[in-house]
């Protein structure tokens, strides 16, 4: 074989460009610093009660910590409708500046509340602080795709997830710090007010971003404005279920947060300072999962990467369950390097390490499906609809953990119950909504058995029919282009490889379409036709195989006068791709049947898909697409 040609290869720029540009930067920082100070106020307050919980309350820590959750969560529940309705009313620059003045007045409040020492002024501040996180919510993740494009989309959700989460963690170490100093309760508020100033002059730079209903009348009964809301996000069912994704994955993750304190003191057996590495360790994986879901996404809305996170999320929940020590060291509470040195410490860190990041792989993805497959005119409120499911499962998700922790459930036990809990919705969802395990096999496939690079994507039309040709070298040609589209395609394929053992459930999920020869089946041929017809005048993308069958020799095969007919019908572009270094793989038909000599290349084989520029259907001829496909290809088979 031949080496593969040097080509410039689609290579997106890196995600960390957006933070050089002003569409995106000012807001990358408002939101940062709005988490920021999120978690120095609520994770130090935790902290405090946590550790010294005698002087402010007689309820126990444990319950405090959930309790503590909850309140923040509660207002999401209550007022994300309304703040839907502003996101689209209203211009969410304008929004967002007036959210960061109110940040400033709740800092002043939780002042209050240490100067005064009083619980429930703190507590009533940090509900404001979660009145001021909801109002922000359906602006921030309705912002990004109208000052992002589409290619840049998960690129800055990324961004944003990894910021939010290292928000978090300086939060969380500034919190812990200044609820250990000497009159840290002050260094507290003071600091969250210094801190929601600063969110107010980042705020200042935000562009403009106009609202997309500005005549909608606001609904000001929160109640049926919910049930309205959620009724938008059920329009598009795989939204909706990527909303329940989400919801799901923040009340696992919050469960697991809030319970941090308590199980940093009561199964480790450390102190203020555990916490905060508890809380380190999660957050920089989360931070690490979501930076690398662009790289492994390869630019696009990639939502084969969910079915992966939730796998780790339950295998490495259930691994901290079983690494979690079974009685409290002696000597506690124990410093940090006593704690470190404790049997299955490590173990533990490094499945929290692991459980962050496959957060990251499967929070990401759903996000930015949320947000690209919402319509723009109602999007926010979609976004409402999804924080309001969020605060739902998360204030659920508290109850329950508080009433098994109340029962005698021991924390580790719990952790175990919530992974166990993970498989069965993650099962659940991916049973309704086939797509997230299809793309998961096309995504493992692209990723493990081969390297995928592409040339020319951008070839391929964003919207409106198309017909794709491409040449057939092996048994996975179709699954390696639908890795590699933006766009869901249907291809015609040969109705025996269609219901080859495996892929047919990828290939009847996806809804290709089987043909089998006139010969053969002239009633099964007319049907492909007559489908192939109907999918173009519905605007869909149709992928074509012109040779007829997979190559026996790695050469073109003469194409066959299917595409003509297609062209008769319904006169649409015709995009010509090649796929490259497939021949002789074990899905290829080099040495004999495919898979006789299973890895017979290894894994990661380099492979390319090149694509075209479009043909207009009257100049399109069966040589002459044989020859621009041909030459695509070129000398590597």
């Amino acid at each position: 074989m031949s080496a593969p040609p040097d080509h410039a290869k689609d290579a997106p720029p890196s995600q960390f460009h957006l933070l050089g540009e002003r569409r995106f930067r000012p807001f990358f920082l408002t939101q940062f610093l709005g988490a920021f100070n999120d978690n120095l106020f609520k994770n130090a307050l935790v902290v405090l009660l946590t550790f010294q919980a005698a002087s402010w309350t007689t309820i126990a820590p444990a319950l405090l910590a959930n309790l503590a959750a909850g309140i923040f969560i509660l207002p999401f529940f209550l007022f994300s409708a309304s703040a839907g309705q502003l996101a689209d009313k209203y211009d969410k620059a304008r929004l967002t500046r007036l959210v960061k003045v109110l940040e400033i007045g709740i800092m002043v409040v939780a002042l209050a509340g240490f100067l005064i020492h009083s619980l429930a002024v703190l507590f009533g501040a940090l509900f404001l602080l979660g009145c001021h996180s909801t109002l922000f919510g359906p602006v921030k993740y309705a912002l990004l795709p109208q000052h992002l494009h589409e290619d840049e989309l998960v690129g800055g959700n990324a961004l944003v997830e990894a910021g939010t989460f290292v928000a978090i963690l300086l939060g969380t170490l500034c919190g812990g710090l200044l609820a250990g100093a000497p009159h840290g309760d002050l260094w507290i508020a003071g600091g969250g007010i210094l801190v929601a100033f600063a969110g107010y002059l980042t705020s200042r730079g935000v562009p403009p971003a106009p609202a997309p209903a500005p005549d909608l009348r606001v609904n000001p009964n929160p109640f049926t404005e919910t049930w309205r809301n959620i009724g938008f996000a059920r329009e598009n069912r795989p939204v909706f279920l990527a909303i329940l994704g989400i919801s799901w994955f923040w009340l696992y993750g919050a469960l697991f947060l809030a319970q941090f304190p308590a199980y940093a003191k009561g199964v480790l057996g450390g102190g203020e300072g555990t916490v905060t590495l508890l809380l380190a360790t999660f957050t920089v994986g989360i931070g690490l999962g979501s930076l690398l879901c662009e790289k492994l996404s390869g630019g696009h809305v990639e939502i084969g990467l969910v079915p992966f996170g939730s796998i780790g999320l339950t295998l490495f929940g259930l691994d901290i369950a079983l690494a979690s020590p079974g009685t409290l060291p002696a000597g506690a509470p124990l410093a940090i390097g006593e704690v470190l040195v404790q049997p299955g410490m490590l173990r533990v860190l490094l499945a929290l390490t692991m459980l962050g990041v496959f957060g990251g792989f499967f929070i990401v993805p759903l996000y930015a499906m949320m947000q690209s497959r919402s319509a723009p005119g109602h999007r926010a409120r979609v976004i409402a609809a999804n924080n309001i499911l969020n605060a739902l499962f998360m204030v659920v998700g508290a109850l329950v953990a508080g009433a098994l922790l109340s029962t005698g459930l021991s924390m580790p036990m719990l952790f175990g119950v919530a992974a166990i809990m993970n498989a069965a919705v993650a099962f659940y969802i991916y049973r309704l909504v086939p797509e997230f395990l299809l793309r998961f096999i096309v995504w493992l496939l692209v990723h493990t058995v081969y390297r995928l690079r592409t040339e020319g994507l951008a070839h391929i039309p964003s919207e409106g029919p198309a017909v794709i040709v491409c040449n057939h070298v092996s048994f996975v040609d179709a699954l390696v282009i639908a890795a590699a589209s933006r766009r869901p395609i249907r291809f015609v394929m040969d109705h025996r490889i269609f219901r080859w053992p495996v892929l047919s459930f990828v290939f009847r999920h996806s809804q290709a379409i089987p043909i089998a020869p006139a010969k053969e089946d002239p009633a099964m041929m007319e049907a492909a036709f007559a489908e192939v017809s109907a999918a173009l005048a519905a605007g869909e993308l149709i992928g074509l195989f012109p040779e007829g069958k997979i190559t026996a020799d790695g050469e073109l095969c003469p194409f066959r006068p299917g595409i003509a007919r297609i062209l008769e019908t319904n006169p649409v572009p015709v995009i010509p791709m090649a796929l490259r270094g497939l021949w002789g793989s074990m899905f290829s038909r080099k040495d004999g049947p495919a898979l006789s000599r299973p890895l017979r290349r290894g894994l990661f084989n380099r492979i390319e898909l090149v694509v075209g520029p479009a043909l207009p259907p009257e100049t399109v001829s069966l040589p002459g697409l044989q020859v621009q496909v041909a030459g695509l290809r070129g000398d590597w088979k």
